[in-house]
């Protein structure tokens, strides 16, 4: 992304500019469940490799899908899609990552609890909708990223999922109907986010159809 963004002239003064610019996005939140109880158990010294480990595998799926990685922090990974280069596929490309998240860390999770004997899984959230992308910070430091509502609302979504679970939104399943991709999403009755006053719409992929999935794109279920 950093070569395509040098490379494109007009895209990297849009980005280095101040100015802050709106677009429409898919946002991808992974969160680790039993991450404090982890933290708990094992010193810092046993927690940091762990740690490495599970951004390192996010990561390189991210990018295999031509994901951005926006921030890190604890055990939370941001991902944003369609952003700062355009993707119409973009929910294919979110779906496809979360799905291969979810079935690596299984594998990364299974030798954890092998070598320190501690049960975690990974929960995932991803909605779709505007955002705005720019850098902020200060002076002394700047970090170009992308906040608003849709952003807030993937990252509730995340931690409303449950272990090995995937949510997203009405607004991505609306966007995979439209280009035909079929998720087998199941429709779960409308929750009220944190912060939010009213309920919104969310579909989750049952285990059957994500061990297809998982299959397309090549991955052990």
């Amino acid at each position: 992304i950093a070569d395509k963004i040098l490379s494109d002239g007009q895209l990297r003064d849009s980005i280095l500019a101040a100015a802050d610019v709106r677009t429409r996005a898919v946002v991808l939140f992974a969160d680790m469940r039993g991450f404090t109880g982890i933290s708990e158990r094992l010193t810092p010294q046993e927690v940091v490799p762990l740690l490495n480990e599970y951004f390192s595998l996010l990561t390189e799926v991210t990018f295999q899908h031509d994901g951005t990685v926006f921030h890190m922090a604890g055990d939370c990974l941001m991902v944003g899609f369609g952003v700062p280069l355009e993707q119409p596929d973009g929910p294919e490309r979110a779906v496809r990552t979360a799905q291969e998240m979810l079935v690596r860390f299984a594998g990364l999770a299974q030798t954890w609890k092998a070598r320190h004997e501690i049960e975690t899984g990974l929960g995932i959230g991803i909605n779709e909708g505007d955002v705005i992308a720019g850098n902020v910070g200060s002076a002394l430091y700047m970090n170009y990223t992308i906040i608003g509502d849709t952003v807030n609302v993937a990252s509730r979504l995340s931690q409303r999922a449950r272990a090995g679970e995937v949510l997203f939104s009405r607004a991505v399943k609306r966007s995979l109907d439209a280009r035909g991709f079929d998720t087998g999403a199941l429709e779960l009755p409308p929750i009220t986010l944190r912060g939010r006053t009213n309920p919104i719409d969310i579909y989750c992929v049952p285990r059957e159809k994500r061990l297809t999935l998982c299959s397309d794109i090549g991955m052990p279920a």
